[in-house]
């Protein structure tokens, strides 16, 4: 399993754990976090499950898909250098002590 947390717009931490290969928004789902709201299910096709990555883990694991970026221009919330939609973040050993900032709205 891999550890990381979810940062809340509070400023709440809540620490999770992943298997290798799911994606970030399934572990959202799973571990009920709030803010996270992923309508679409995961297709790219809403940016409800945008987050912004800590500097580190999105060096580790890369830039978004060109795909993944025009979706982004369309988030309400700020986005920052570091978002991602959480659905096309899958999770592995780099991801692990991450931190994953999920913005105060998604609409």
């Amino acid at each position: 399993m891999i550890k990381f947390a979810f940062v809340l717009a509070d400023g709440s931490r809540q620490e999770v754990e992943g298997r290798d290969g799911d994606t970030v928004m399934q572990v959202a789902y799973d571990n009920g976090i709030e803010g996270v709201a992923a309508e679409c299910g995961g297709s790219m096709s809403c940016g409800t499950c945008h987050v912004f990555l800590d500097q580190a883990t999105f060096d580790r694991i890369g830039a978004p898909t060109e795909n993944e970026i025009d979706m982004l221009d369309l988030v309400p919330s700020d986005r920052h250098a570091t978002s991602r939609l959480s659905c096309q973040i899958r999770i592995d050993a780099a991801f692990a002590g991450a931190d994953v900032n999920v913005p105060e709205s998604q609409f």
